[in-house]
């Protein structure tokens, strides 16, 4: 497995780690089973990192996720976050970056986990009514008390990634980016990199769009909250399956399957970049990580980014509600 590293304070993990949240939640059904078995099967191959949040599945993800790490011998890097509070029904309570509600959030994550200390812990969207110094100053107290070894932050903007970083070291900034998502481009990811802080890009295969196995917008279950996104919706989809079809004509020529395209091309920004595609099946996991061994040369990214240049993509990539709370 090839490994990166994370940040000034050297955390190394896999090239490509694994995102847990649609194995317990927004992804439409789910297999206990054949998660339980993706996730011996990633760090059979060598995948280290798992991503995880204390929201998703409403704390069952942490579970699941600690389950399988505790009854594995080799070390694994588990990153969790807080800051999405929700009801144990599910419904959204909104952003808390108290530190009182951070101390309580860390405790119960280790809880789930069966851990004594997370590797990397992210806030996982900034409270604006909160001073991110608040928060990271007891992020940091969380360091200090041995219960976590490295900071992150998630979908926060340039000013608010230096305000954090001048608190406590900031090892990573998760935030999505794609193929079809490059906002971060801009200011983000120059942020980043003039700090130090290595870039942990999530849904890095566009939610699954740039599959090519999504043809409408039918073919999400009932559940699936992708229903609920812009971007899978009228003129929008139809615009962004054009890009799709770009990007699987353009793997059809380098011989690879288009998730695996996409991610050689996230994977080639930097080697500061470790992207966390999610599944919750073996088959695609290991297709995945086939994009480790494609090489994309200067015209190859020239040619994709000719057919999919920054801001190509059509409607936002949450719901309004949700499109409120990035980038703060």
């Amino acid at each position: 497995m090839q490994m990166r590293t994370l940040g000034r304070q050297g955390l190394q993990v896999s090239a490509l780690g694994l995102g847990c949240m649609g194995m317990s939640d927004f992804y439409g059904d789910r297999d206990e089973a054949e998660s339980v078995a993706t996730l011996h099967r990633a760090l059979d191959l060598g995948v280290n990192f798992l991503d995880t949040a204390d929201m998703y599945g409403t704390g069952k993800n942490e579970e699941l996720v600690g389950r399988v790490v505790r009854e594995r011998s080799e070390w694994v890097v588990v990153a969790t976050k807080f800051g999405n509070m929700r009801a144990p029904d599910g419904t959204f309570l909104g952003v808390n970056g108290r530190p009182d509600y951070v101390r309580s959030a860390c405790d119960a994550s280790l809880k789930r986990l069966g851990l004594d200390v997370i590797d990397l812990y992210y806030q996982h969207r900034v409270d604006p009514e909160v001073p991110i110094e608040d928060t990271v100053g007891a992020m940091a107290e969380l360091v200090a008390a041995g219960k976590v070894r490295h900071l992150g932050l998630s979908e926060a903007a340039p000013d608010t990634i230096r305000r954090a970083h001048a608190v406590h070291p900031i090892t990573a900034l998760q935030t999505e980016y794609s193929l079809w998502t490059r906002d971060v481009e801009a200011e983000i990811l120059p942020t980043c990199r003039d700090l130090g802080i290595g870039f942990v890009p999530y849904s890095p295969l566009g939610r699954g769009f740039l599959t090519g196995q999504i043809k409408s917008p039918d073919d999400f279950v009932e559940g699936d909250s992708r229903r609920s996104h812009p971007r899978f919706q009228g003129e929008a989809f139809q615009n962004n399956l054009d890009l799709a079809a770009a990007v699987a004509a353009i793997a059809g020529d380098k011989g690879c399957t288009p998730a695996q395209l996409a991610l050689a091309w996230v994977l080639a920004q930097g080697e500061d970049v470790v992207p966390i595609p999610g599944t919750k099946r073996r088959k695609y996991l290991e297709e995945n990580l086939g994009a480790l061994e494609i090489h994309l040369s200067g015209d190859d990214l020239a040619r994709i980014d000719a057919a999919l240049p920054a801001g190509a993509a059509q409607g936002d990539r949450y719901p309004a509600a949700s499109m409120a709370s990035v980038s703060r």
